[in-house]
């Protein structure tokens, strides 16, 4: 492969494309992938995912050619995004529902509604008291994150869990990285929080971002904002730009919220092989976010 035509496929790839887009384009890594997946899940090797997910995010070796680089990274981008559909459809599967479209009735609509959003696929900060109450009365609710994962919805906020996130955040500037539809920034806003909403807009195909969720990647807004703290709601597996938020002298704490299955989220190479900040699991922030069956986790670092 001659360098031009690899520079334009980096150009395309950086647009973000989907992965019926990238299977499409190339097929041939798409086949392998799938065979690699199948392999794991035949074995009923769960935890394989993990470390099957790291290999691909490792350099290919330095003599290897454009084409394998290349390729390299195609296979590894179609592998986090199948890992992440299937455990999306583990959970569609959890549900009893074989076929047909999937949905809540009525009722559990009607209660799941009231008790998560404003209108709409609007969320609104939960409150605890009413969700401990009326949740349990929803016996669809292994159906919830499957509907609206596909808009870019991967969890829910109690109000509790913003009051403790504006005060450990206090009068510092803040800036929320990865943002999606600033669900997460508007809470923390409406407690005076200085906060800006970043993201690069690579998911404009599932997710509505607002006129003030600022169009930069991640390592545009760490060098444009400096700020004290940074947060951030579901960064993807692998990334590889939150070993920046670790590089930028300005940040004294960045606040992941993810999942209690590493493999789903986070560069847990760049949070393991970093040395200038503490990490720590927050377990009462933990237990703040909704629903409980997605095992949500809080995690902290500060600056030592």
């Amino acid at each position: 492969m001659k360098q031009a035509a690899y520079n334009k496929e980096l150009v395309w790839l950086k647009t973000n494309p989907s992965l019926d887009e990238l299977c499409a384009r190339y097929p041939a890594e798409w086949e392998a992938v799938q065979q690699e997946i199948s392999t794991i899940v035949e074995r009923g090797a769960a935890e394989e995912l993990k470390s099957y997910l790291q290999g691909y995010s490792a350099p290919v070796r330095r003599q290897a050619d454009l084409q394998a680089v290349l390729s390299h990274y195609v296979r590894g981008r179609m592998a986090q995004e199948s890992v992440k559909k299937l455990c999306l459809s583990t959970l569609a599967a959890d549900t009893g529902v074989k076929k047909g479209k999937l949905r809540f009735n009525l009722f559990n609509g009607f209660i799941a509604q009231k008790l998560l959003f404003a209108r709409a696929l609007e969320r609104k900060p939960v409150s605890l008291f009413w969700f401990r109450l009326l949740w349990p009365l929803v016996w669809q609710r292994k159906r919830l994150m499957p509907l609206v994962q596909p808009r870019g919805i991967y969890c829910f906020y109690s109000r509790e869990l913003i009051a403790a996130l504006a005060a450990m955040i206090g009068a510092r500037t803040c800036l929320e990285i990865g943002a999606g539809d600033g669900t997460l920034t508007r809470f923390l806003k409406d407690r005076e929080v200085a906060i800006t909403a970043t993201d690069n807009h690579g998911w404009s195909q599932a997710v509505k971002y607002p006129d003030w969720v600022i169009k930069l990647d991640a390592r545009e807004a760490l060098r444009t904002y400096t700020p004290a703290v940074v947060i951030c709601s579901w960064p993807p597996a692998q990334n590889d730009f939150e070993q920046d938020v670790f590089n930028t002298p300005a940040v004294q704490l960045y606040i992941v919220i993810g999942s209690r299955h590493k493999f789903a989220f986070g560069d847990w190479k760049a949070y393991t092989r970093q040395t200038t900040f503490t990490l720590q699991e927050e377990t009462q922030l933990s237990a703040l976010l909704l629903p409980p069956e997605l095992e949500s986790v809080v995690y902290v670092f500060r600056r030592k």
